[in-house]
């Protein structure tokens, strides 16, 4: 007798398990980096100090706990809605150990001062290699399993991965394109230079959030969202106009980033007007998300999970609302390299991106370890209201200091001559740095509580990978709201 087929969790699990670590370790380094800003005297040795940290937090957050829980996402997701184990098991298996090994990379070369010296702080050519490589197989996995679909519709929230996938392909290729010089020390030369490589850096920069940080994301949303609440997508059709929306509007949008610089003033203006415009699939989509609870609202009282994903959907229409406002030039004139765009980017980061990941890890991880629920409902329920306090005070904190700062910049007296040096900006900076640092204190004590219940939830349970379902076949033609209750 032929056994049953199951979903491949091991892989998923895995990825699971690794995005709270990650999680930790990101956000820590975010937390000292935070305090170095308060006393600087913790700038201890130069391979620990604020410089080489900053771009290992960054790259840690988005890429290791970010990326880990896209990974674990998309394969837990693409299974159930294409109703077919992963393609290519062992395929999947090397996208788990190549991604560790990229992440534990970059934290080693990061603080050793091995990068391109971008934005991100771009890794070296060799471990770029190296994520090509991931990356392909990732996306052969997840097209893979695609293709052998047991069902006709492709489910949207696969459209939003597979367009991230795609994207962030493009998007590395070309931002990663470098002249390699030595293999150790890891050194190369851009293959840009001038105000070419500050447009290509920033097409990917901004790139990297509109895909990696957002459509990626918004995939989770669009299957998390609905399963959790038990409720079909509010508008299916509003889903897929929200995709083709978003998709082809943010790749325009990166120059709002290089206002008042030796960038084409006609390139300055399209990124802005092309960012005035993302507001409306952005909040298509969120509007999409929250109206899926129409008939469960009550549900918001007693299911800590549906708050994590509900909360990340309202930060996600409120950090897509400021983006285009700080688009526009006069507006971008104050806020530009102020605390501002900090609190702008950590509102997408924590409140949306983290948020949306931490409540698809908990829906996951009981179903991956054979469990009905967490070890801890009520863990999870204080873990919501520690992270929601902390967001708040860390984008409070930086609006409130980025408009100061602006203001200050631009003071002048009746002679002309500027009313604060810069100095005093930075001491009147200082107690909101505080506030910014308890902020993220919350935030990763948050993260701590997860990993507690993560774990004992673990040790209660045992590994389980659930058997295939087969398509629901009914007379006339199933739509993909009902496909996705039965996935």
């Amino acid at each position: 007798m032929q056994s049953q087929a199951t979903y491949n969790y091991k892989v998923v699990r895995q990825f699971a398990v690794m995005t709270v670590i990650w999680g930790i370790v990101g956000m820590l380094v975010g937390v000292i980096i935070a305090a170095q800003l308060v006393w600087p005297e913790l700038n201890v040795v130069e391979w620990l100090s604020y410089g080489r940290l900053r771009p290992l937090h960054t790259n840690a957050v988005i890429f290791a706990f970010g990326g880990c829980a896209l990974f674990a996402s998309a394969y837990y997701s693409v299974q159930r809605t294409c109703h077919t184990p992963l393609f290519a098991p062992r395929l999947a298996a090397f996208t788990f150990w190549g991604w560790q090994l990229v992440i534990v990379l970059a934290a080693i070369t990061l603080p050793l001062g091995f990068t391109q010296a971008k934005e991100y702080g771009e890794l070296e050519w060799p471990i770029d290699i190296l994520i090509t490589l991931v990356w392909v197989s990732y996306a052969v996995v997840f097209f893979g399993t695609i293709v052998q679909r047991k069902t006709s519709h492709i489910y949207v929230s696969n459209w939003f991965f597979g367009g991230f996938i795609l994207t962030v392909a493009i998007l590395h290729l070309v931002e990663s394109a470098a002249i390699p010089v030595t293999f150790w020390p890891m050194k190369s030369y851009s293959a840009y230079a001038g105000v070419q490589d500050a447009m290509v850096q920033w097409w990917y920069g901004h790139n990297a959030v509109g895909f990696f940080l957002t459509a990626g994301f918004l995939g989770i949303m669009y299957y998390f969202v609905p399963k959790q609440a038990n409720r079909p997508v509010y508008s299916y059709r509003l889903s897929v106009v929200h995709f083709w929306a978003l998709i082809f509007t943010y790749m325009w949008a990166g120059p709002h980033h290089l206002h008042y610089t030796a960038l084409p003033d006609w390139t300055q203006s399209v990124g802005m007007i092309f960012s005035l415009i993302l507001l409306a699939p952005s909040w298509g989509g969120m509007i999409n998300g929250i109206m899926t609870l129409s008939g469960a609202w009550h549900k918001l009282r007693d299911d800590p999970i549906l708050k994590f994903l509900v909360t990340s959907l309202s930060f996600y229409g409120m950090s897509t609302f400021e983006g285009p406002m700080m688009s526009i030039k006069t507006v971008n004139a104050l806020s530009h390299y102020t605390d501002w765009t900090i609190g702008h980017v950590h509102s997408g980061a924590l409140g949306w991106v983290a948020m949306v990941s931490i409540g698809a890890i908990y829906y996951m991880i009981p179903r991956l370890f054979g469990k009905n629920e967490m070890y801890s409902v009520k863990l999870i329920n204080t873990h919501f209201w520690i992270s929601t306090i902390g967001v708040v005070l860390y984008i409070a904190s930086m609006w409130i200091a980025g408009v100061m700062q602006g203001l200050m910049w631009r003071a002048t007296n009746p002679d002309g001559t500027l009313t604060y040096s810069f100095v005093e900006s930075v001491k009147s900076t200082y107690p909101f740095y505080m506030i910014r640092l308890l902020g993220g204190v919350l935030f990763l004590s948050g993260m701590l509580l997860m990993a507690y219940n993560m774990f004992k939830t673990i040790a209660g349970g045992k590994a389980v990978d659930a058997p295939v379902l087969a398509p629901v076949v009914g007379s006339g033609v199933l739509t993909p709201a009902a496909a996705i209750a039965h996935a």
